[in-house]
């Protein structure tokens, strides 16, 4: 398994075809978000040259993984989209500031079942790879807004999260948003469960 961080002018244009396949599997074919689509490919308006994509890749090169990172002196999904999540919490706006967003971890379509036996070990590895890539850029935090369950496995990593406001329900889901500090020492174990994050 590989973990490979790059902007879109390191992969080839194959790679980014995959990821944005293997998004629209995960997040609309999978988990049923109403997302604008084109030709079964997921992207958005934050997949600009400046992003920082995670993509992972089984040992036969298929995606099995992937999330993005936006620094959030930029725009960044969460403010721009789902600015609710934030309470009374002022949307960070700082290079110390990353958001991770569609993170997802799991062979879904070879295995043709919803949890991958080894998606938990990759997501966990892939958010070490998250803190270390953005400690290098100067990031300190991470903001992500995730489905309510993702909170129970982020505080058993023995990661530091802060809740920036309670849970809201969007279309019948309890999603929230949570910092996350960076901890380039931090060492993922091997028993979680996969899932996705917005």
């Amino acid at each position: 398994m590989e973990i490979i961080a790059g902007t879109i002018d390191s992969f080839t244009a194959d790679v980014l075809f995959d990821m944005a396949r293997y998004r629209h599997e995960v997040f609309v074919e999978k988990l049923g978000w109403k997302l604008a689509t084109r030709g079964r490919l997921e992207l958005d308006e934050f997949d600009r040259k400046d992003t920082i994509y995670l993509i992972a890749r089984n040992p036969d090169g298929e995606i099995v993984g992937t999330s993005r990172l936006l620094p959030t002196h930029r725009p960044y999904l969460l403010a721009s989209v789902f600015p609710q999540l934030l309470g009374n919490t002022p949307a960070p706006c700082s290079p110390d500031v990353w958001e991770l967003s569609r993170f997802a971890a799991a062979d879904w379509m070879r295995l043709g079942t919803d949890e991958d036996p080894h998606g938990g070990s990759l997501a966990l590895d892939m958010l070490s790879v998250a803190m270390r890539t953005v400690a290098k850029q100067g990031g300190r935090r991470l903001i992500s807004a995730s489905p309510l369950g993702i909170e129970r496995i982020l505080r058993r990593t023995g990661l530091t999260v802060h809740r920036a406001a309670p849970p809201v329900l969007i279309e019948g889901q309890h999603l929230f948003a949570c910092f996350i500090d960076v901890d380039t020492n931090w060492c993922p174990r091997q028993d979680r469960h996969a899932d996705a994050v917005g």
